[in-house]
């Protein structure tokens, strides 16, 4: 009887989502009163295991749902939300992502809560006003010129301003606490006011050409549905005038923008054309802010507050009440893949995003993905052209440089030196691009030709002579001393060879003594706001050289370039990578961008040991598109991405015969499942087999079935994991964007 009576007992119980490395959903039990105020997409603490952590909830289960009377439910610790704070389509967006790139739902969850509510921190946090309280205190400030920005801006508004406003002024929280110290302003939390601001312009669009005028009435037909559009525009096209007028008529009809954009580096230009042309909310999302600054930005979309959000990858997932548009800028730009843990495509998940929730989706670039070309083959989607350089900017003459028979004065050929020169005399700047930072890639002993290798990793140790002379590894991070003499036959002269970023620096600085080099690359931006101040020493009209790596490459506008100088591309042409070739296109068509974007006309040359590679001739002497075409016919004929679907399997241990017999053994297994519709390459080692002490194999899957691949790859995946040794690391990649 009792038993019976146990049974008529409603259970209230929910399923919740946990951050840990486990591919299912776990039931917990809660009060009835807790399950009346529960909601889906709302945060809980949950304890599992010996940890506490913040789930979300994901299910809520009826209360007359049978349960295995054997099971004991834990209880939840609980509810830290009384709304949910993930809306319906940003939970069937993170529950696809995690079916798709075959990751554990509860991890895929937490990318879309910014750091403050994945510790469980409350949601309603309180804003920072600043309110000045001395109104003449120009005498205290006289020595530094940022207080003096900060004093002013302050001034402006007497009511006080948000600390948001202010950082995106350009004033940093350091130096209003500096004021504060000084009694000049004071900090004061206030509750956040949620409410939309109207859209309104801050100024006239300019005038689209027929290109422009085309592409914007294409788009603004499918506003009210979900459409797929590729902007190919030509470097310096204008494509950011298109998205403006397309983004006006969004936002006017209350609806929110997201614009996603490579890196962080460009977000600081993005931001200023926003500005200048909207009045409305722009929250910033990337992973250059601190914690609580993330947390307001992402509320002021959460909320529906802000109508246009700017981000890197991550902000894809950001929970959007009203989105009307999404834009992706550069789609092409390999930033847009996660490299490690969850590794999701942002490009793919803001197609799925936008189907959705039936808004169009603009991927604009100038050097295409082939991806993107293949599905503008397929009809899924639509390809809008720009033909024509805004203004009367025309687009930059390529020349080659054959490294065999030039003559050389530090790697640099002589002709190369003396176009720089004339240009330099003619006040005008120039671009030297090398994809290589640190002083030299090698050193070697002239006398046995022993070569400083890292000890953990296949690969030599580059020098770098700044701050001080050091060997240091790009891959594991180790750093040596340099030695003096040669380890193995003590001779004392040891040579650097080839060429790095700081190397090139000193040469130029010997051929140019005369003029600024400035040096952009990670080394040297590393510092808050050193990035800022190279960008507005360029956009002075001096003649300048400026030498950097990729990060130059990228969506820049330089005026005064008239000459681009890509030294070394061999390395992009002769790598195992099938994309390697695409990546050298691209990047040296954008880099190619960056010249003759003012009045003057720009030339390019490019310095290569290979002058006779068909597809840089046809690269040079026809166009990208032409080149993307017969890079798709080589990749269609070779069946390689995007003609089949791909997932590479990545494997790490310290002993590679243990790799390799794991792989194999487990291989075997998955061709006998799929009656062999997959394709597996390998297991093999990996391009870089050492690094960091650990050996590296990997294994490629292939198949033209889609949804077949992912199938039988689903439950061989989870018993691969379940099976492997425990010192061994495995990954799975998802349409892989490097094979490296």
């Amino acid at each position: 009887m009792s038993n019976s009576a146990n049974i008529s007992q409603p259970i209230y119980r929910i399923r919740v989502a946990v951050p840990v490395y486990l591919y299912d959903c776990f039931d917990y039990s809660l009060s009835q009163e807790q399950y009346q105020h529960a909601q889906v997409g709302a945060r809980v603490a949950v304890s599992f295991g010996r940890q506490n952590l913040t789930g979300i909830i994901v299910e809520k289960i009826a209360p007359d749902a049978p349960l295995d009377s054997s099971f004991k439910l834990k209880a939840i610790t609980e509810l830290l939300d009384d709304q949910a704070i993930l809306d319906e389509k940003v939970l069937s967006l993170l529950t696809w992502s995690a079916q798709y790139y075959q990751f554990p739902v509860g991890e895929v969850m937490q990318s879309a809560l910014p750091t403050l509510l994945r510790q469980g921190k409350p949601y309603n946090l309180l804003a920072r006003t600043w309110n000045l309280i001395d109104h003449n205190a120009e005498a205290k400030i006289k020595r530094s010129e940022r207080q003096q920005e900060a004093y002013k801006i302050l001034k402006l508004h007497p009511t006080g301003t948000g600390e948001n406003l202010l950082n995106l002024s350009g004033v940093e929280t350091a130096t209003l606490k500096a004021l504060e110290k000084k009694g000049i302003c004071e900090c004061v939390l206030a509750e956040q006011d949620f409410s939309p601001m109207p859209m309104s312009m801050a100024q006239m669009p300019l005038t689209a050409n027929p290109d422009q005028k085309k592409a914007i009435d294409t788009v603004l037909k499918a506003r009210k549905k979900y459409q797929a559009f590729l902007l190919d525009g030509l470097t310096g096209s204008g494509k950011t005038e298109v998205y403006l007028q397309i983004m006006q008529e969004v936002l006017k009809q209350g609806k929110q923008v997201l614009v996603l954009v490579p890196e962080i580096g460009l977000t600081p230009q993005t931001i200023s054309r926003f500005q200048s042309r909207f009045h409305c909310n722009i929250a910033l999302l990337h992973s250059g802010l601190n914690d609580s600054k993330r947390m307001q930005a992402w509320q002021a979309a959460q909320t529906g507050k802000a109508s246009i959000i700017l981000g890197t990858r991550s902000a894809i997932y950001t929970p959007l009440p009203n989105l009307g548009l999404i834009v992706l800028d550069e789609e092409h730009d390999l930033s847009f893949k996660q490299q490690e843990g969850f590794r999701y495509h942002a490009r793919d998940v803001a197609l799925f995003r936008g189907h959705l929730e039936q808004c169009p989706v603009i991927l604009g670039s100038a050097t295409p993905s082939i991806e993107c070309y293949a599905l503008a083959k397929q009809g899924k989607m639509t390809i809008l052209e720009l033909n024509q350089r805004a203004g009367t900017a025309v687009m930059p003459k390529m020349h080659i440089l054959d490294l065999k028979v030039a003559q050389k004065q530090h790697g640099i050929s002589q002709l190369l030196i003396g176009e720089i020169r004339k240009r330099l005399e003619k006040k005008e700047q120039v671009l030297v691009f090398l994809n290589r930072r640190g002083y030299a890639p090698v050193l070697i002993c002239e006398s046995c030709a022993w070569q400083a290798k890292c000890p953990h990793c296949d690969a030599n140790f580059t020098i770098h002579r700044t701050p001080y002379q050091h060997l240091h590894c790009h891959h594991c991070g180790t750093i040596h001393r340099m030695p003096d003499h040669c380890p193995q036959c003590n001779h004392q002269e040891l040579k650097s060879i080839g060429m790095g970023t700081a190397k090139v620096e000193e040469s130029l600085n010997e051929l140019f003594s005369e003029h600024d080099v400035i040096r952009v690359d990670r080394d040297s931006t590393s510092r808050v706001g050193s990035w800022q101040k190279i960008y507005d020493k360029i956009q002075k009209s001096e003649p300048a050289i400026l030498l950097g790596t990729q990060m130059l490459a990228k969506g820049h506008h330089f005026p005064y370039v008239t000459l681009v100088a890509i030294l070394d591309i061999d390395s992009g042409l002769l790598s195992v990578d099938f994309r390697a070739i695409e990546r050298t296109a691209q990047l040296i068509v954008q880099v190619t961008g960056r010249a003759g974007r003012g009045e003057r006309k720009g030339d390019v040359f490019l310095q290569t040991l290979r002058p006779e590679h068909p597809l840089l001739n046809t690269l040079v002497n026809e166009d990208y598109r032409k080149f993307a075409q017969e890079t798709m016919k080589e990749r269609e004929m070779a069946l390689m991405p995007p003609f089949r679907y791909a997932a590479l399997i990545r494997c790490e241990s310290k002993d590679q015969q243990v790799n390799t017999d794991f792989l194999q053994q487990h291989a075997q297994q998955l061709r006998q499942d799929s009656d062999n519709i997959i394709d597996i390459w390998g297991p093999i080692p990996a391009p870089m087999e050492r690094k960091a002490g650990r050996y590296q194999a990997h294994m490629v899957l292939l198949s033209q079935d889609r949804a077949r691949l992912h199938y039988y790859l689903r439950y061989w995946w989870q018993n691969l994991l379940h099976n492997k040794p425990s010192n061994m690391k495995l990954s799975l990649d998802i349409d892989p964007q490097e094979l490296s």
